[in-house]
């Protein structure tokens, strides 16, 4: 919806350059102001969670380029009230299509990485793997995933191969442990939901050829 409404006041800007519809320049501060003052209030409500879910984030985005319409709006009124250029009306509305297209393209880039599970911006899965390598008893990383499934929501998985005594001596949740606070502090993505498969060696026989 917000590219469609961005490109819409691109065509309308374009469009009225060439053929500027008569636009009262009071009129329009009265209705910029009030669209500001409103818009101003619906900031300070969202402004706390935006960061919660792409639908908080896109509706801040929103109302902030609304905040940004509504002062090109009363920029352009006082121009048509001082000087009479029909033409400001046109302007304030490429303004607004331009503050609109970029911020909504990024959301939708956004949207469709978790859509598509991508791995999360910023993580190098060859450097996760040599951490979790770097874990006391741990021998292999295999099947190694990550992904983007939430609004700040990475979460990883893998398969790792332990040593045997592990499975016998008790170290296997110690090990459990230390894959978790690994993947959780020591990379700038911090990663709080994580699975973790313990195998033995052996179990390496009983996997599809798939995995890797």
């Amino acid at each position: 919806m917000l590219l469609a409404v961005g490109v819409y006041a691109l065509i309308e800007g374009v469009s009225r350059l060439f053929g500027p519809a008569e636009a009262p320049g009071p009129g329009l501060l009265v209705f910029g102001v009030v669209g500001l003052v409103g818009n101003v209030v619906a900031l300070l409500v969202l402004a706390g969670g935006r960061s919660k879910s792409f639908n908080l984030r896109a509706a801040f985005l929103e109302v902030v380029n609304d905040a940004l319409g509504s002062v090109a709006v009363i920029a352009a009124a006082v121009v048509i009230a001082t000087t009479g250029w029909q033409r400001a009306d046109a302007v304030a509305g490429l303004v607004i299509a331009v503050l609109i297209l970029p911020r909504a393209a990024r959301l939708l880039a956004d949207s469709a990485s978790v859509l598509l599970e991508s791995t999360p911006p910023g993580m190098d899965l060859d450097e996760v793997r040599a951490r979790l390598l770097e874990v006391e008893h741990v021998e292999e990383v295999h099947d190694l995933h990550a992904s983007l499934v939430a609004t700040g929501l990475p979460t990883i998985s893998a398969h790792v191969v332990v040593r045997d005594v592990c499975f016998r001596d008790g170290q296997a949740p110690p090990v459990l442990d230390a894959l978790q606070k690994c993947v959780a502090t020591q990379f700038d993505v911090r990663v709080e939901h994580s699975t973790f498969q313990l195998e033995p060696a052996e179990h390496a026989r009983h996997e599809a050829p798939t995995h890797a």
